[in-house]
This record gives C-alpha cells, sequence and structure tokens, in this order.
C-alpha cells in the first residue's frame, strides 16, 4: 500500500511510525517536516498530502500535527478525504468500521512509541468492511448540500 505521511512539526516518533511501515511492506510518500525535517504550516502540509490520498497518488495517509486536531481539520477540508483524529486503538477501529477512514491523524505531542504500535497495528489490521455504509452514504450527502450551498452563496 501506499502511504502518505506528514506532520508540520519533526518529532522522533515519526522516524518509529516510518519504520513501522516500512517493515509492513508500505511505500511511503513523505510531506512536511517528516520529509523535510523542518517546521511547515500545518494547513498547507495537511492539504497536499490529503490531495495525494483523495487523488489516488496514495491509497491511504497517517498525518501528525502538535494536538493532531489541526492537521485533520484541514485534511478533511479536501474532498474525498475522511480523517479521523484518534488517541487509542479502540478508536482507530471504530474510525476504520464505521467511518471508512482514510486517514489516521495522530498528535505529536502525546504519541508514544509504543502507542504508535499499536495504533498502527489496529490501523492496518482492521478492515473497512460494509458496516458504517450508511453512515459513510450520509456524509458524502452532507458535504455534497454543503458544497452546493457554498457555490449557490458565492463562498
Amino acid at each position: 500500500m501506499r502511504v502518505a505521511v506528514c506532520s508540520d512539526e519533526p518529532y522522533p516518533v515519526h522516524e518509529v511510525v516510518c519504520r513501522l511501515l516500512e517493515a509492513r511492506g508500505h511505500t511511503l510518500r513523505k510531506f512536511g517536516a517528516v520529509l523535510s525535517g523542518k517546521e511547515q504550516p500545518w494547513a498547507e502540509v495537511a492539504e497536499q498530502a490529503a490531495l495525494a490520498v483523495a487523488g489516488g497518488a496514495v491509497d491511504e495517509g497517517i498525518f501528525f500535527c502538535w494536538s493532531g486536531t489541526g492537521i485533520c481539520m484541514a485534511a478533511n477540508k479536501v474532498h474525498g478525504v475522511r480523517a479521523a483524529l484518534c488517541s487509542d486503538p479502540g478508536q482507530v477501529r471504530a474510525a476504520r468500521i464505521w467511518n471508512h477512514a482514510n486517514v489516521l491523524c495522530l498528535s505529536n505531542r502525546s504519541l508514544s512509541d509504543d502507542m504508535a504500535k499499536e495504533m498502527l497495528a489496529a490501523w492496518f489490521e482492521t478492515e473497512k468492511g460494509t458496516e458504517g455504509t450508511a453512515g459513510v452514504d450520509l456524509l458524502r450527502a452532507v458535504d455534497a448540500r454543503q458544497r452546493a450551498r457554498a457555490v449557490e452563496e458565492g463562498r
């Protein structure tokens, strides 16, 4: 699988995550501080990586920022991305099953190496399946309505 990995700031946990992903046989496409080692604006980093997910250049994404919140919010602005901010493996499994998440957002500040291992295992070992399909369909309908409304209002 091709996986986008991005962050706005460099953190040691990124090296752990990248090694774990590569050990699972995934091909990485790095963005932001994961690529450059330098701090970059979280909204722009999220947009670049999310566009790779939405456009099919990669299959999924693992995105980081200090809290995980900002990068998640920015990623979800890109049509076709369903980013989930998770802090434990149970949330990761739920995001895969019920929300069909294609981007996992994590906190640089609070993620330990051990928890990163557990959360990535939950992410890659949980099948998306058909559970949650009705909810995801409703989410798509909300998105379509709001995009149409924005066009009507000239936003």
